[in-house]
């Protein structure tokens, strides 16, 4: 892939920039606009949870950073490269080293160990297969799972599945990591250590953590928020701006 352009330094603290993006799906006859504009900005290291309601386009926004679906108009930067100008090798190439993914339902293939589906990015990313043995083993021990590694999925809970995602996901040291719904499949007790755990990674690692999430615990460690209204951004809040009691989400004064 071409090395990204020289930027201005005000640039160079944002991982992810979103210029102007729309998407339109065609159903038949009828076209369903899905984003309206977006504009969007995302530091650097930074804990970023997309919220909204079901059918607001917050989904639809979470693939067109992740590269899983390209702008009808407008652009998405990683790293100041415009992903929609990648052929299918380069996009393959930045998905595979730039970004790791984390999914609602675990997605941790069933006939591999832990320590096999953790290792798998990186045997695809070229890594000798010891070396990405010793680090697969590193990453599980810091998610927690050390003991676990020869464990199959059928033999984990929910938790330590997606404890395996989220070591899977850092396998080959990304810049960002795309969290869809982490914790949607997870108990309450089980989804906030999962909470903590991507909060105290992002932090030590300093990972672009983007979540696209319903789950309003998701803000007690956000940086920011972002909130997707009818394929628009509604409003974006930093953490210190929200009031959040049981039962109720406001807007501090």
């Amino acid at each position: 892939m071409s090395p990204a352009p020289e930027t201005a330094p005000s640039e160079s603290a944002h991982v992810v920039r979103v210029s102007n993006v729309t998407k339109v799906f065609r159903l038949g006859r009828m076209e369903v606009q899905a984003l309206k504009g977006i504009d969007l900005r995302i530091r650097r290291g930074e804990y970023l949870s997309i919220m909204g309601p079901s059918g607001s386009g917050k989904s639809t926004l979470f693939n067109m950073i992740g590269g899983l679906d390209k702008p009808s108009s407008g652009k998405v930067f990683i790293d100041e490269v415009d992903i929609a100008q990648l052929d299918a090798y380069e996009l393959a190439w930045l998905r595979c080293r730039k970004i790791g993914y984390i999914f609602q339902t675990f997605n941790i293939i069933p006939v591999m160990t832990a320590l096999e589906n953790v290792t798998l990015p990186m045997i695809f990313a070229g890594m000798d297969s010891e070396a990405a043995v010793q680090k697969g083993l590193r990453l599980l021990e810091q998610v927690g799972l050390g003991d676990r590694h020869s464990h199959k999925p059928s033999e984990l809970s929910g938790g330590q599945q997606q404890r395996v995602a989220i070591a899977r996901a850092l396998a080959n040291d990304p810049a960002i990591v795309l969290a869809d719904e982490p914790t949607g499949n997870l108990d309450l007790t089980t989804g906030e250590e999962i909470i903590q755990l991507l909060k105290r990674l992002s932090a030590e690692r300093r990972v672009t953590v983007i979540s696209a999430t319903h789950d309003f615990k998701m803000l007690n460690v956000s940086d920011r928020v972002v909130w997707i209204r009818d394929g628009r951004i509604d409003r974006v809040e930093d953490r210190e701006q929200l009031s959040i009691t049981i039962g109720r989400i406001g807007t501090r004064a």
